[in-house]
């Protein structure tokens, strides 16, 4: 299954929330994924430009866009950004793919 990193952050309002009432907020995530056959292989938050990272792997892209879209349509977070993983394997077979198409740099 495809692997997943996202990035996020939290509203003022809900740091204030969870201050207030601190709750693991990886165990809802996890529910989320795993509500469309995803497993949470991680959740951590940081210093930075984000508050919190996770790694999580699912069916296909439609099944994650579906998880990050519930997640950033909720209004805790001021923002959100997933990035879809390759593997080597992947990357080698995209790089033989790519040798194969013949690009043409605008202008020449």
């Amino acid at each position: 299954m495809p692997l997943y990193l996202s990035k996020f952050s939290y509203t003022p309002e809900t740091w204030a929330r969870l201050i207030s009432n601190p709750e693991d907020r990886g165990q809802a995530a996890r529910t989320y994924i795993e509500s469309v056959g995803g497993k949470l292989h991680g959740f951590w938050y940081a210093f930075g430009a984000h508050d919190g990272y996770t790694m999580w792997e699912a069916p296909d892209n439609v099944s994650m866009a579906a998880v990050a879209l519930a997640i950033s349509g909720g209004g805790a977070l001021s923002s959100m950004e997933t990035t879809v993983l390759l593997t080597v394997d992947e990357t080698m077979d995209a790089l033989r793919k790519a040798e194969q198409i013949k690009y043409r740099p605008p202008g020449t």
